[in-house]
């Protein structure tokens, strides 16, 4: 089973537990596992007569009306896989883009082609590979950056056009292979400890649980899933069961088969919690702090979240693409149908999010 997100820098693809699921067919349109017949069988003629698989599959999806549903050729999926395990092909940039249309550079990764070239955060974002960058979307900009759209390995090439206040220039980098921290840790002030969660890969939810253990006595925890746009549900399940006592985390449906999702025994349920969310806070993201939230085990913090809550399924094809393909929908224990709605905080917030939850935080050590 797949919780897919985007296929954006720290965005990956997620499992459910189970992979067992019920057939279904309505009379409006396919779903599920007849959806999946339906687009196995267009790539499959497709073959047959010499046309493009994956191509007849972007259609078949097309005309289902999925909204989540996605064909990706096997090196794209391959760079789903390599993500779950925290690693992904670029140049170690992280970018954002400012109200007037600018992509600008948020970070760089240490060790990385884009450090060896001496970029900075603050640098503008002005082209790459030729490719003008102002107003694009910044998936679109990661995605030239990876060189998805070609399937790009490491040692490739990709020229960035620069710009540091009045000097504008061109660095020609060379993708490789690297890894994320999907976990880290900071004191900013105070006493509160940060504990950011990038993207839900293998081990996010005993990195959490050790970061959980590491605090120091008295310090509140500000989980950080502002950006988190998705990844494995195991692991949002893990990270939830270092604050939970056990109990339910959300259900789900596929194909109009119940289950649910449980936390483990023998979490931290007394320190102080705050959950900070934003706009881009997605999916599997969205499952743990509805989670939170709704047990009445955190304050969730920040602005609504994307709303991102259905379940996807991947299918092979025969050139060797894969279609995900939406199959049910997950809700919170209190029931909340996430998907298209996203979730309310409880308090809003904007650039002053870490010093609220400070005081959040301040207060709830108090009451307890």
């Amino acid at each position: 089973m797949v919780f897919a997100g985007v296929l954006v820098a720290g965005a990956v693809t997620g499992a459910f537990p189970d992979p067992d699921h019920t057939a279904r067919r309505t009379t409006a349109q396919p779903v599920g596992a007849a959806l999946h017949e339906d687009v196995r069988e267009a790539a499959a003629r497709a073959m047959a007569d010499g046309t493009s698989p994956m191509e007849a599959a972007e259609r078949a999806v097309s005309r289902s009306g999925d909204r989540w549903g996605a064909v990706y050729s096997e090196g794209e999926y391959q760079e789903f896989q390599d993500s779950l395990d925290g690693r992904y092909t670029g140049v170690g940039l992280s970018a954002a883009r400012e109200q007037d249309g600018r992509i600008e550079v948020t970070g760089v990764q240490p060790g990385s082609p884009a450090a060896a070239a001496g970029i900075r955060t603050g640098d503008r974002l002005r082209s790459v590979d030729g490719a003008r960058a102002d107003g694009l979307p910044v998936t679109d900009v990661v995605s030239l950056l990876r060189g998805d759209a070609d399937d790009a390995p490491a040692g490739t090439t990709v020229t960035l056009g620069l710009q540091r206040g009045g000097r504008t220039w061109t660095e020609t980098l060379r993708r490789a292979t690297l890894s994320t921290d999907s976990v880290t840790v900071t004191r900013p002030f105070g006493r509160v400890t940060v504990i950011r969660v990038a993207a839900f890969t293998r081990g996010t939810g005993a990195e959490v649980r050790e970061a959980l253990r590491a605090a120091p006595a008295g310090d509140g925890i500000a989980l950080d899933l502002r950006g988190n746009s998705g990844g494995l549900v195991t692991e949002a399940v893990a990270t939830a069961s270092a604050f939970l006592d056990g109990g339910l985390v959300a259900t789900y449906d596929v194909d109009g088969a119940q289950r649910a999702l449980h936390a483990a025994p023998g979490g931290d349920t007394a320190r102080p919690l705050v959950v900070l969310v934003d706009g881009g806070t997605m999916s599997a993201a969205e499952l743990l702090t509805g989670a939170l939230q709704d047990r009445g085990r955190a304050v969730v913090i920040g602005s609504r979240t994307f709303g991102k809550g259905s379940v996807q399924m991947p299918t092979n094809l025969p050139d060797g693409s894969v279609a995900e393909l939406t199959v049910g929908h997950y809700r919170t224990p209190s029931g909340h149908a996430v998907d298209g709605r996203g979730i309310t905080p409880d308090l809003e917030a904007g650039d002053g999010v870490l010093r609220r939850a400070e005081t959040v935080l301040a207060g709830l050590g108090d009451a307890g």
